[in-house]
């Protein structure tokens, strides 16, 4: 995944901007900044991701209340208590969708390195956010193809397997792992 870039003109500027951008960076914040513009791609991505983890949770429970009318009628005389592969199955599309929202509210809570000027000397905070953004772009794709896998899914009796298989052949996990490996090493 490429992302946008967006050249600096204060760099190139005359003895007046220069002036001027001295009184703008000494107001703290330049929008120019590299890390300014990863720090935004990076919110701007895990945004997205949440939005798209979002749609599979609620596709999801959709396949779930689906399943539920079809194969868990309410009890009767007759038969008083629930079959109990359609309660498993039932138990499994719950754990996949809380699965899914778990790893959504993750993603959408992350923390990002802030603009703080004392760690910004001790650390190469443009380096550390290019990681970021290039681990967050590999989730990206991962979070696509379980959003495309999972609203294909239209058959709510084997949906609790197709969803665990999905969520399984999705690393997203891992690659989740990975990104705050990035963001320890901070710490």
């Amino acid at each position: 995944m490429e992302l946008k870039s967006t050249a600096n003109p204060i760099d190139a500027a005359g003895p007046v901007k220069q002036v001027l951008a001295n009184l703008f960076y000494g107001w703290g914040y330049n929008f120019y900044r590299r890390e300014n513009q990863l720090r935004a791609d990076d919110l701007l991505i895990r945004g997205k991701l949440s939005d798209l983890l979002g749609q599979c949770r609620a596709h999801a429970a959709e396949l779930e209340s689906d399943f539920r009318r079809e194969h868990l009628p309410p009890p009767t005389r007759e038969h008083p208590f629930p079959d109990a592969a359609a309660v498993s199955a039932v138990q499994a599309l719950e754990r996949a969708a809380r699965k899914i929202d778990t790893l959504e509210t993750a993603i959408r809570t992350a923390p990002v390195p802030e603009m703080d000027r004392i760690h910004q000397r001790h650390r190469n905070e443009r380096t550390t956010l290019e990681q970021l953004v290039a681990a967050d772009s590999d989730l990206v794709l991962a979070v696509v193809n379980l959003h495309d896998g999972v609203l294909a899914l239209t058959d709510s009796a084997n949906a609790a397997t197709q969803l665990q298989s999905l969520l399984g052949a999705q690393d997203i996990q891992a690659l989740w792992n990975r990104r705050e490996q990035i963001l320890s090493v901070l710490q």
